[in-house]
């Protein structure tokens, strides 16, 4: 009898390090981050700075996954580590003194984790709107997965907050600079580039307007609802994927 209550209690201690009290696999569910570094977002406000914020509210916040977090702040191997666009070609492919770019030096280290799920956090400017906004990638083989996906995450932060969901786009819409996915040739976001991006699952997300939503990006209350509506909502989600 007691053997048998011994074995009961080892396959229980066993279930939850593998799933976790909600059932959800940890183990086989891997969650890559990759915050804004751009330092250059106008007077007294950095893009870096409110996007970490952000995504450590929601690497903190349960259940907790294998999630890891890439970002080139400060690192002097690369260039363009706290500034530049992701949609431009000296700032993500280019190779300048022989050195990689920041992007490029967060994609590399993102794609030797392996993750199913990849997400970009970045806030918007110029825009006169305070609103979220969400973008995928043209041409994506799960470019209808990642539709959805993004949309639940806007989703959940406009219902956070008082950001406007101003939707999905995708990321060929935008018009923006000179970067190219070589397989469409459409301007793309490095970041969510199959090419770049070997997670099948990539999504960018745009949270506020570095004027219009001051107030929340800089409140370290708004950074922290942000980032836990963001993790509750993909948590929701991944269970719902039932990852092998």
């Amino acid at each position: 009898m007691k053997k048998s209550v011994l074995l009961i209690s080892l396959l229980i201690f066993f279930f939850h390090q593998s799933f976790g009290d909600d059932g959800i696999k940890r183990k086989k569910v891997i969650i890559v981050w990759q915050p804004s570094h751009q330092t250059d977002t106008g007077k007294d406000f950095s893009e870096a700075e409110t996007c970490n914020a952000i995504v450590e509210a929601a690497m903190q916040m349960k259940p907790h996954f294998k999630e890891y977090k890439v970002w080139s702040i400060g690192n002097e191997n690369v260039h363009h580590n706290n500034m530049g666009s992701n949609t431009v070609v000296e700032h993500t492919s280019a190779i300048i003194d022989g050195k990689v770019s920041g992007y490029a030096y967060e994609l590399q280290e993102a794609n030797k984790k392996h993750p199913q799920v990849f997400i970009a956090v970045h806030n918007n400017g110029g825009t006169k709107r305070n609103a979220v906004w969400g973008y995928i990638h043209y041409g994506d083989s799960n470019e209808n997965e990642n539709r959805i996906l993004a949309g639940r995450l806007i989703k959940a932060i406009a219902a956070a907050t008082d950001l406007e969901n101003r939707g999905v786009l995708l990321d060929s819409t935008t018009g923006r600079n000179d970067y190219r996915c070589k397989v469409t040739n459409k301007l793309s976001f490095y970041s969510l580039d199959e090419n770049i991006n070997t997670a099948p699952y990539r999504v960018l997300l745009e949270i506020g307007d570095n004027a219009a939503s001051r107030a929340l990006l800089t409140s370290a209350e708004g950074r922290k609802k942000i980032g836990e509506a963001l993790k509750q909502e993909l948590a929701a989600w991944i269970a719902e994927k039932n990852f092998e």
